[in-house]
């Protein structure tokens, strides 16, 4: 062994041969989902993290003479894929407009095959052993297919259906938003108290005025109501009478509904159900008209006020504002920080509009949803986050399935073009129809909608596999994934397994913490606090940042990044090596090629002689010490510890019981002694042996965690193994 180790040849060795596969025959699966990165992405952190963890699990389960397969991928990434593109178009002084869809579509292609694998292949250099084999892409053809099978199941069973409804817009991106892919972000601005005239031939409540507080002036162009609480002493003999709107003169009615925080403002809210998604509620249920003043483009269109027309919101709310003031209609501002709703892909604001959009009916899906984790056949890791399962899916509300944008699932849909109609006819298939059922005459023309990313990734536990795949590998034993999309994607996946494939899609769900900077704050490569993971192992190496993630796990949620857990990964790194490379030249001189080994391999799970005592090592004229009686011990009980904190989900003390194991008891102890030992002649022969078997042993538990000088080192000592055998 060279005297001094290097990770940089290692991993590249290593990496250029691929892992060892397992001999030995394996007992069942043991099957686990990597989630799908997006292809527009790159190695973070929590992308490290998550795979880390994963591959921890897979070699654990290996050496339990498992078959353990994970199941790699790339997510299409509608929004975030387009607008990578988008951005390549605009440096070339061209857009998607000018190339139009079919060319449009072509150019995303093409990206793909150039940048789509990128992120893929750095998970491969962090070490983590999937079955590369079986990579899927949610927009290759086979998964296209059953995408549109599940829009047509759905379909079919009446839960789809199309209908104008208030909706999140983003007018950068110009498609539609679920609630779920918005980000909020805390704003300083105004609440502005505007008074509207009450008219009314009662002689109690005469030509008063009711106030409303709005950060949103300008959207009073399309009110259609002020809502109070019907408990709302101050307001009930209000409650039928009517209004007159400021600058506009619209009449609309006082109603009431419970909805309405008699906390917020002056108690009365305005309702413009067009542009905001609770008003929409109240509209609807009071049915209201739905008068929408601004465009897709996030500009006024008001035919009653044309003063304001093209301006975008915030203009034209500044002179809304100067407006009221004149007319003696704004009663006061106060300064008011709240949260203003971003597009989660490009963080522009959302624009709350009327479209006409396709949605999924969710109260029975998430019935089925909730009673799968109720009933324990999914569990949740830490068990508290249940709370976040549990609290979206009773508030529920019909899943926004269509966006508006060209690289996507196209909806099976097709439409008659016969205009003479003035409601829309359409059908919904997997393939053209050769003649439009409604005219009989036209070409049926497909929607330009493609299917929220998703409902595609929804169906990824099983989508894209082979009938014999799904057989073998569905459901998975259990999914690795952050906080932050247990309701974006692990609730989907739940209800889509049980529906169609009448199984749960996993039955363990473990939440990994979310690595923070040194000081708390998220990381973001755009506000220049991310980190390059990249970066880290061409200075540390991958063991070391493995190493340097997991040691860093805890009770804690939020992991704050210290980099000093690298280089104390980095020095262990060294320590492995230094004892491996003096047990290398203390035995080295003992073997012949007849002398057998007096203790053999096992695998990490096992206790050696599978009685859970230490075993009988002895040859004539030799017996064990107290040291090695004792080192022995130390490491079956390690090797116990190890295997209960993994299976609970314990990374971080699994490692730091390794660590103690091999740095404190191993090496400071009985390294020290065996130097000892080695010089009697009556003592060197077990010595030696019991010094390759823990450091065969230990080589197996670290391997878990640092795979690439486990597999390095475990070579040279058995260059006809594999660590795994």
């Amino acid at each position: 062994m060279d005297k001094h180790y290097n990770f940089k040849e290692t991993e590249k060795e290593i990496l250029k041969k691929g892992w060892l596969k397992s001999k030995v025959k394996k007992k069942k699966n043991f099957t686990i989902l990597l989630p799908p990165p997006n292809v527009t992405g790159s190695l973070h952190l929590g992308h490290a993290l998550n795979s880390t963890i994963i591959d921890i699990l897979l070699r654990f389960h290996r050496m339990k003479g498992e078959e353990a397969i994970c199941l790699p991928g790339t997510d299409h990434a509608g929004i975030a894929t387009q607008n990578a593109v988008e951005k390549m178009l605009k440096k070339e002084g061209t857009n998607r407009w000018n190339l139009g869809r079919e060319k449009f579509v072509e150019k995303v292609w093409q990206w793909k095959k150039k940048y789509g694998d990128i992120i893929l292949n750095q998970l491969k250099k962090i070490g983590l052993s999937a079955d590369w084999k079986r990579e899927r892409f949610t927009m290759s053809e086979k998964y296209s297919r059953e995408v549109k099978k599940a829009f047509i199941h759905y379909y079919e069973k009446g839960l789809i259906y199309r209908k104008e409804k208030t909706i999140n817009w983003c007018p950068r991106c110009q498609t539609s938003l679920s609630d779920l892919e918005l980000e909020y972000k805390e704003e300083k601005g105004n609440l502005w108290y505007i008074k509207y005239k009450v008219e009314s031939q009662k002689s109690e409540v005469g030509n008063s005025y009711i106030i409303v507080a709005t950060t949103r002036p300008e959207t009073m162009l399309g009110d259609t109501a002020i809502a109070v609480n019907p408990n709302d002493k101050r307001y009930k003999y209000l409650i039928g009478e009517k209004v007159i709107i400021p600058l506009i003169n619209r009449k609309i009615p006082i109603i009431a509904d419970r909805r309405v925080d008699l906390n917020f403002g002056t108690g009365a809210l305005k309702i413009t159900p067009a542009h905001d998604l609770l008003d929409y509620e109240i509209g609807e249920k009071n049915n209201l008209p739905i008068i929408s003043v601004i465009d897709k483009n996030g500009r006024i269109n008001c035919s009653e006020y044309k003063k304001y027309n093209g301006l975008k919101t915030e203009e034209a709310r500044k002179l809304i504002v100067e407006d009221l003031e004149k007319s003696g209609a704004l009663e006061k501002v106060e300064d008011y920080v709240h949260n203003v709703a971003l597009c989660y892909r490009c963080h522009s604001k959302i624009e709350p509009l009327p479209s006409k959009q396709w949605f999924l009916k969710m109260d029975n899906l998430a019935k089925v949803a909730q009673s799968a984790v109720r009933s324990k056949k999914v569990k949740f890791i830490p068990k508290r986050f249940e709370k976040t399962y549990f609290n979206w899916l009773k508030n529920i509300k019909d899943w926004c399935l269509s966006r508006q944008i060209w690289w996507g699932h196209r909806l099976p849909v097709w439409f008659c073009q016969d205009k003479d109609g003035k409601e829309e006819k359409f059908i919904v298939s997997s393939k053209k129809p050769s003649k439009c059922p409604f005219c009989g005459k036209c070409e049926m023309k497909q929607s330009e909608d493609v299917l929220d990313t998703w409902f595609s990734s929804a169906l990824w536990p099983f989508a894209g596999l082979s009938k014999t795949d799904l057989k073998k590998l569905y459901p998975s034993n259990v999914l690795i994934t952050a906080r932050d999309i247990i309701n974006l994607w692990v609730s989907r996946m739940i209800f889509s397994g049980l529906e169609f494939q009448n199984k749960e899609p996993f039955s363990s769900v473990f939440i990994h913490p979310t690595i923070l900077t040194k000081t708390g704050q998220r990381m973001s490569k755009s506000l220049g606090t991310g980190i390059d993971p990249l970066d880290l192992i061409d200075r540390y190496g991958a063991d070391s940042l493995r190493f340097g993630i997991i040691w860093q796990l805890g009770k804690s949620q939020d992991i704050r990044w210290d980099e000093t857990s690298l280089i104390a990964g980095r020095k262990f790194c060294n320590k492995i090596w230094n004892a491996a490379r003096f047990v290398e030249q203390q035995t080295s001189k003992l073997k012949t090629k007849n002398q057998p080994r007096t203790i053999k391999d096992s695998g990490l799970p096992s206790i050696p002689n599978g009685t859970g005592q230490i075993p009988k090592i002895q040859s004539k004229n030799q017996s064990l010490t107290m040291a090695d009686k004792k080192i022995l011990k130390q490491l079956n009980s390690a090797k116990k510890l190890i295997e209960r904190d993994i299976e609970n989900f314990k990374f971080g003390k699994a490692l730091q019981r390794i660590y103690h194991f091999f740095w404190h008891q191993f090496c400071d102890v009985y390294i020290e002694k065996a130097k000892k030992q080695m010089l009697n002649p009556e003592k060197n022969k077990i010595t030696g042996e019991i010094l390759i078997y823990t450091l065969s042993e230990s080589l197996k538990m670290i391997s878990l965690f640092m795979p690439f000088i486990s597999e390095k080192i475990y070579k040279i000592l058995r260059p006809k193994k594999s660590i795994y055998d």
